[in-house]
Order: C-alpha cells, then structure tokens, then sequence
C-alpha cells in the first residue's frame, strides 16, 4: 500500500522516467528534464534535490520537499543582504495576508523522524525577517513526540530539512500563531496518522502534513482512523512528481493543496502565477481523479467520477522558491520548493480565517467562496488525454484547483 502512483512508471534516480519514444536529459542531482521524440530538448530548470527518499516498502510516505542545489546554502547573512528566496514580505504580499496575523490559532505540524535543530532554526528564520520570538520557553512553540511526550524518534537530515520548511512558512503567514511540531516515529502512514490524531488531542485547529504516497485499498481505513476530524483543518500537500495523484491528499477530509509558480510582475494584483510543471518536462505538483475516494458532495469542478485532486494551492515550484533555515540538513539559509511549501502556506491561510465551525469539514469552505481565490488559467503538469485535471484554465482545475488565497474570505466556514 501507499507505494506513489508514479512508481508504476520506470524511474530514474527516483524520479518517473516518461515512456519510450521520449527522449530523456539527467543532471546529477536534479530533476529529469523530458521531451517528445524528435523534439529539441527542454530548457533545463533549477537544479534540484529531493529532501526525502522515496517509500523504500508499502505504507510509506516520503515528504514533498525539493532543496536547490544550484544555490549555495549559507550559514549567516549579511547586514544589507537578504536570503535568496521568497520570504514573509513577498508570500503576504502575493496573497493579499496580514502581517501580524494567527494570534490565538494553534498550527500543527506533522512530520517524521526528529529535527534536532528545530527550535534553533525557527528561532533563526523569524529574527531574520523581524517577526516575533516563538519559543518553548514563552510558550509559543512546542514539540512533542506522536505519543504527547518527548520520546523522540532518531533524527533524520531529510526530513529535518522538511520540518524546517514547514515551521517557516507556518512563522511567515501566521507569526503570531503558536506552533505545535508532532514528530511521528516513522514515516509510515500509521505513525503519521497517529501523529495528526495527537495533533488534535492536543487541541489544534490546524494540522499541515507535506507528505504522500500512492492510493490504494487501505485508504478508507485511513480516511476513519487518522483524518476523520470534523472541525479540524488538516491540509496535505499534492506532490512533487507531476500528474498524479497522492494520498492523504486525496483524503474527503484534507484540504488537498497544488502548487504554483509565482512570480512578480507589473499588473495590478502584482505578481502573476501558473502551474508547477509547465517547463519542467511534466514534473511539478500532482493532481488527478482519485482511483479510491467517492467524490464529496461539496467538491465542483473537474473531469472526474470521484475525488478529485487539488483544492486550492499556493507557490510551490523550486525555481520561484522560499528561503529556508536549516542548520541540520544544510548550512543554513536554501531556496526551497515542492508541495511541501505550499501546504502549511494554505494551512497558516485557514488559521488567518478563524476557527472552523464545529462539524464542518473545512475542505469545502473555498468551494463555497470561489470569487475570493486567485483563478491560475495557465500551465500544465502532464498529460491527461486533454482534460482539466491536469491543464489550468478558467474556473476549477485539478492542479491548482479553485486558486490560490486572495485574502482569507476563501477559507472562513
């Protein structure tokens, strides 16, 4: 089970090798560039590196972080410097979002394996960009371990990276939020799932997860046991392989959130967006119809009989990225992209609009406010026969979903 969809297609490197006919580029360490035969070669993007290895057995998730690594990690800044990447400014800015928002919200994390750093880390990013102190010892951060203790699992440099990730964008678009990082034991689906449910007994509102794997069977035994919380926001995060779909993403009760490319310009919203994927060779968010999941009475929109996969998104794509801290996987300050970035993003956007009305499932609530997202008509993540699922255009499609927040009013219910 939970083995990603993709892996179903030849792969190389741990990337989805097209199929044959294709001509196929690699770079060490970075993404499969791809194009037809016969055609000229893509433009190569960003040279990238997952963050996680992919599930090595069934019931497995790997985390949906990609690191640059054609931009060199830095331990400290200088005074008239910045960090390479987008930061609170420019994510608030792009989504219309308070900067001093998420006062008496409590945002959860879940993640795998242990970030030794973290509390460090956090406390690094948020001095850089002058937002306020968030620390155990105040009571603004908290971590604790899947079981509500401080047993914590072995560390692991992967998934420390992704913790780092999420605490950021948590810190950038909900500075004034507390945070609570669950550290689940492994990154079995199980031990994940017993990490949200701690989450949540723990009394938080919001839980972000940047993790997937493939659908199968098992996932309506999931769907009861780990993301069945009415009143709760649990956001996942689509994935980073391109068309495709991922569980929990495809959960009824998670907000499945795709991701973008963002970029500044000259209109009047200032700055512009489009699907992750559209010159990356058909990698970039995933989304599609669920072979598993009915679709929900409250999901519009799309080409598909059952559940369909995004959302909403937010900015995720690696070469339109944000600056991270790490001092546990790297050497500080990365640029850092994947639907590892824009599932807290949305999460922390959901917390900015107010507790969630008991009994309600807060996946539907952007459905229910279309006008107030940001429609993403262009781009494309892959080839799926011509449909919406994987090509944006006016109104709902499957990588974007219904866009990205346009302010809060999105996400109130």
């Amino acid at each position: 089970m939970h083995i990603p969809t993709h892996a179903k297609r030849r792969r190389v490197g741990g990337r989805t090798a097209v199929a044959a006919g294709a001509l196929t580029l690699l770079v060490a360490g970075s993404y499969m560039i791809t194009a037809p035969a016969g055609a000229a070669p893509a433009a190569a993007g960003p040279h990238v590196k997952r963050l996680c290895a992919e599930p090595s057995k069934p019931g497995y998730m790997a985390c949906n972080a990609l690191v640059r690594t054609d931009v060199m990690a830095k331990h400290a800044i200088g005074p008239h410097d910045a960090p390479q990447g987008f930061g609170p400014d420019d994510l608030r800015s792009a989504y219309k979002l308070p900067a001093d928002g998420g006062e008496g919200a409590t945002i959860a994390i879940v993640d795998a394996q242990d970030d030794p750093n973290a509390e460090k880390d956090l406390a690094a990013y948020r001095k850089q960009y002058g937002l306020p102190d968030c620390t155990s010892g105040n009571g603004c951060f908290s971590k604790i371990d899947q079981n509500g203790g401080h047993n914590y699992p072995s560390a692991d440099a992967g998934w420390a990276g992704e913790i780092s990730l999420d605490l950021d964008m948590v810190s950038a678009i909900a500075p004034k939020a507390h945070i609570l990082l669950v550290e689940a034991n492994s990154a079995s689906m199980d031990d994940l799932g017993a990490a949200v449910n701690q989450a949540v007994g723990k009394g938080a509102k919001f839980v972000s997860n940047s993790y997937g794997g493939g659908e199968d069977a098992s996932d309506a035994k999931a769907d009861s046991q780990y993301f069945n919380h009415p009143g709760v926001v649990i956001t996942a995060s689509a994935g980073d392989s391109g068309y495709g779909v991922e569980y929990p993403a495809a959960s009824p009760g998670v907000t499945a959130v795709g991701g973008t490319s963002l970029t500044k310009d000259s209109s009047s919203r200032g700055w512009s967006e489009k699907v992750w994927g559209s010159s990356a060779g058909g990698e970039g968010t995933g989304s599609g119809c669920s072979t598993t999941e009915a679709k929900p009475s409250w999901q519009k929109g799309g080409d598909c009989a059952k559940r369909s996969v995004a959302d909403v998104s937010a900015v995720a794509d690696p070469a339109t990225g944000v600056a991270v801290y790490d001092s546990y996987q790297s050497g500080g300050w990365q640029v850092v992209g994947g639907t590892s970035a824009s599932a807290p993003i949305i999460a922390s956007v959901y917390a900015l609009a107010g507790a969630p009305s008991a009994g309600s499932n807060p996946a539907s609530f952007p459905y229910q406010h279309t006008s107030a997202l940001n429609d993403v008509t262009q781009g494309s993540n892959g080839d799926c026969g011509g449909t919406s699922m994987c090509t944006a255009g006016p109104g709902y499609d499957g990588p974007t979903g219904l866009g990205t927040p346009n302010g809060t009013e999105a996400f109130k219910g």
